[in-house]
Parts: structure tokens; C-alpha cells; sequence
């Protein structure tokens, strides 16, 4: 949890130890304003380290890895880019085809950004 920029444990922490959507274990999980989502998964049999950012309504964007270092990194040096493309988008979605169409770029330029 970082208190200096208002990311904290999503749902509290209860995530922490189930089963990530690509398929680790969930290692670290945290939120900003029920906007964004950062969920770092991890399975160390098989070297495999998962970074998934999402702005609710518009991506969900898996970032894969073989170790746990470059692993959290990512989780950390994504949090601005993921914050300035949050504020860059309407809450919850496109609300009319204008805007996915205008979102289009934004979220195309963010997943080059961090493939």
C-alpha cells in the first residue's frame, strides 16, 4: 500500500493468497479510487510473475514476466502512467461510441507503452 498517493489494498487485502485471472497466485493487489487496479500474481515453480493493470470500464492489460524483480518494478513504475490515463477517461466506461472512439489512442498508446 502506498499512503503518499492513495493506492491501498484492494478490498482490504482479501485478495491477497487466492487465484489471480492468469492464473498465480496473487501476491500483491491495490486499488485507487475503485477506478484502477493493479494485481501482481506470482508462481515461482514455473517462473512465472504477472503484472495486470485495469481502468474499470475500459482495460485490463496482463504484463508477463520470469522474475519477481522486474515483476515489481512494473507494479510500481506503472501506478502514474496508469493514474494519468485514468483521469484521461470517463468514469466506468464509454458512455456513447464518441467516446471509445476518442479513448481509442489512450488505451492503444498505453498498452505500446507497457507491452
Amino acid at each position: 500500500m502506498d499512503a503518499d498517493t492513495g493506492w491501498r489494498d484492494y478490498e482490504g487485502g482479501a485478495t491477497l493468497g487466492g487465484m489471480g485471472g492468469q492464473g498465480g497466485t496473487i501476491v500483491r493487489d491495490e486499488g485507487l479510487r475503485d477506478l484502477l487496479r493493479l494485481t501482481y500474481e506470482a508462481d515461482d515453480s514455473r517462473s512465472f510473475h504477472v503484472v495486470t493493470c485495469g481502468v474499470s470500464g475500459w482495460l485490463s492489460h496482463p504484463r508477463f514476466f520470469d522474475n519477481a524483480a522486474d515483476a515489481l518494478h512494473a507494479f510500481e513504475s506503472m501506478k502514474p502512467a496508469l493514474e494519468e490515463l485514468g483521469a484521461a477517461l470517463p468514469g466506468g466506461g464509454p458512455r456513447s461510441p464518441a467516446d471509445g472512439r476518442a479513448a481509442g489512442p489512450l488505451l492503444a498508446a498505453f498498452r505500446v507503452r507497457f507491452s
